[in-house]
Parts: C-alpha cells; sequence; structure tokens
C-alpha cells in the first residue's frame, strides 16, 4: 500500500529540488546593486506621496476587496443550489432565502455604514 506513494513522493522531491536549483542559480545570475531609488516602494506606476509613502495605505481598498470576495462567494453558493432547485424540498429553498436575506442585512449595514463610499 506504501507503494503507491512512491511516485508521488519521488514528484514532489523532484520538485523541491529543481525549485532550491532554480532560486540558486538565480542568485548566482542576477546583478546585486541596490541604490535607494531602486528600492522604493513603485505600485500602479504612481509615486507614493502623502501617507502612502509612508507605507500607511487606507483601508477602502481592503474593504472593497473583502465585500467582493463576500458577494462572490454568495454567488458560488447560488449556481449549485439553482442546479437541484428541482430535487429539494421546501426547506431548502426556504433556506437559501434565509441566506440571501442575511447577506442582504449585511450589505446594507455596510452601506449604511458608508463602506461602500470611496474617500478622496
Amino acid at each position: 500500500m506504501l507503494s503507491d506513494y512512491v511516485p508521488v513522493l519521488l514528484m514532489a522531491a523532484a520538485a523541491g529540488v529543481l525549485a532550491v536549483l532554480i532560486l540558486w542559480v538565480g542568485s548566482l545570475v542576477r546583478p546585486h546593486n541596490p541604490y535607494p531609488e531602486k528600492n522604493r516602494p513603485y505600485e500602479c506606476g504612481v509615486d507614493h506621496w502623502g501617507e502612502a509613502s509612508g507605507g500607511l495605505f487606507r483601508n477602502q481598498f481592503f474593504v472593497v476587496a473583502i465585500l467582493f470576495v463576500v458577494f462572490d462567494v454568495e454567488a458560488m453558493f447560488l449556481f449549485p443550489w439553482a442546479v437541484v432547485l428541482n430535487e429539494i424540498s421546501f426547506i431548502g429553498y426556504l433556506e437559501m432565502f434565509v441566506f440571501i436575506f442575511l447577506l442582504l442585512v449585511g450589505f446594507i449595514y455596510a452601506w449604511a455604514k458608508g463602506a461602500l463610499e470611496w474617500e478622496s
């Protein structure tokens, strides 16, 4: 039974050795000449200024990303439910509407707190 895992272990070992080898060769070949302009943070082609220059980013980006993930996961749960809609009982139908209602309450709460308002 353990012999069935030998090919998997060999493949994992080969991948690990190859990864270490590639990183080692890269460290030998790359140029190493750091200077202040090269080490400066750079994002999206925009120079940092104000609060962002000190590494302090506004949470608005993260709040929008988390809200997107929450509602994306909602859609992920809705598709399988829609596929088996004919086979589930009324209880399954009701449970999905409770789920949608709870997400709607969360959306209204986020909207009321101003999480969807973009600050300049």
